[in-house]
């Protein structure tokens, strides 16, 4: 985890965003030694958001298929998906 005071940024942004590309991991920002925002490159707030998505979406098909959504094998699934393949 990296922590930096607000004057780091306010100082040596450079430093911070280089920092913040490099690692592709959040940089938690102070004020007066308390937490205050959480800076990140645009990369890995992008892939976050994408894993962030996904993750509904299993999260959403489980919920159905405990509800009692009709379900496939995986071998329709691959069939459905070949048929469509070959289609285009």
């Amino acid at each position: 985890m990296i922590i930096k005071a607000s004057a780091s940024l306010r100082n040596d942004y450079t430093t911070i965003s280089n920092m913040a590309k490099e690692t592709q991991e959040p940089i938690y920002i102070t004020k007066n030694g308390e937490g205050d925002l959480v800076l990140m490159s645009i990369d890995a707030f992008e892939k976050r958001e994408q894993m962030l998505k996904l993750r509904a979406k299993v999260l959403q098909a489980e919920q159905e298929r405990l509800d009692g959504t009709e379900t496939i094998s995986i071998s329709e699934a691959r069939k459905r998906l070949k048929e469509r393949a070959d289609g285009i």
